[in-house]
């Protein structure tokens, strides 16, 4: 079997080495460099469907892009010369989704919100960028979500959207809870066994939320939905070294990104396609 050249190897590369993205974000960029690569390579079907395969599996924790990238695969399957199409057509129905989540979400927020979140999810992003952009008055508590510290990225964009954002360090998220009126985050991957995969972390923040009688809504389009063996699914583990752990005979780094939350701790769930509420309720 002919191997993936040069340009593919490095979409393929990116792809596994941006911590720093959501995954609405990193989907996005994924279908944007798959564009660029029609253009510039002009490969053909057997070798475009060989990238598709191998950037399906590189992101595990984040469905959305094997999802985006199945539904490139089963356009590809019926009509070979469709791939640009099939890109474009995908690419617009994630975005309008994350759209039509912000419109959803700023429908249910109270007059001048405190929103505490974790990590930076790209359709959280989106939000506030919506609100800012409706001239809606709110501010934003953000864990630094270390190691990767994504939140100190959240915190730029907000500055650069003139919206007040208290950082703190992810152990503080106990502390500052009781002075948000929501907690907001993302979703990697909702499972269909009573959990969803976010960014660690997001587990303590549900419980120290429930704890302080606090709602907790996840902003998760239909593109994290996965009917995988939720025995099966991986939760990635990156490199050690971001920790800047010392080194000895009896010590173990464990550097796991993603984990389990369960939707017992969810107030409502926020997709495309209305409001959710948890336990199960009427969509809004």
């Amino acid at each position: 079997m002919q191997g993936l050249d040069s340009r593919a190897q490095s979409i393929l590369t990116g792809l596994r080495a941006d911590v720093q993205s959501g995954a609405t974000q990193l989907a996005l960029n994924t279908l944007n460099e798959l564009l660029s690569y029609l253009d510039e390579v002009g490969p053909d079907v057997e070798i475009l469907s060989r990238l598709l395969a191998e950037l399906r599996a590189a992101r595990p924790s984040m469905i959305v892009i094997g999802n985006a990238l199945a539904m490139i695969e089963q356009r590809l399957s019926s009509d070979p010369h469709a791939a640009r199409a099939a890109i474009i057509d995908t690419r617009d129905q994630l975005q309008d989704a994350t759209t039509t989540i912000a419109r959803h979400t700023r429908e249910h927020l109270p007059t001048t919100p405190v929103i505490m979140t974790h990590s930076a999810s790209s359709v959280v992003l989106a939000l506030f960028r919506s609100m800012a952009e409706n001239q809606q008055s709110f501010s934003v508590i953000c864990t630094q979500s270390s190691p990767g510290f994504e939140g100190h990225s959240l915190a730029r964009a907000l500055d650069e959207l003139s919206v007040p954002v208290t950082l703190i360090t992810d152990v503080q998220m106990g502390l500052f809870v009781p002075e948000a009126d929501v907690v907001i985050t993302g979703c990697d991957t909702w499972l269909d066994d009573g959990c969803f995969i976010n960014k660690s972390g997001t587990y303590l923040l549900a419980l120290a939320a429930r704890a302080a009688g606090k709602s907790f809504w996840v902003l998760a389009d239909s593109f994290r939905n996965s009917d995988a063996n939720p025995g099966l699914v991986e939760l990635e583990e990156m490199p050690a070294d971001e920790l800047n752990a010392p080194e000895g005979e009896w010590i173990t780094h464990r550097n796991v990104y993603f984990e389990r939350v369960p939707h017992a701790l969810v107030s409502h769930r926020i997709s495309e396609q209305g409001v959710f509420s948890y336990p199960a309720g009427p969509r809004r």
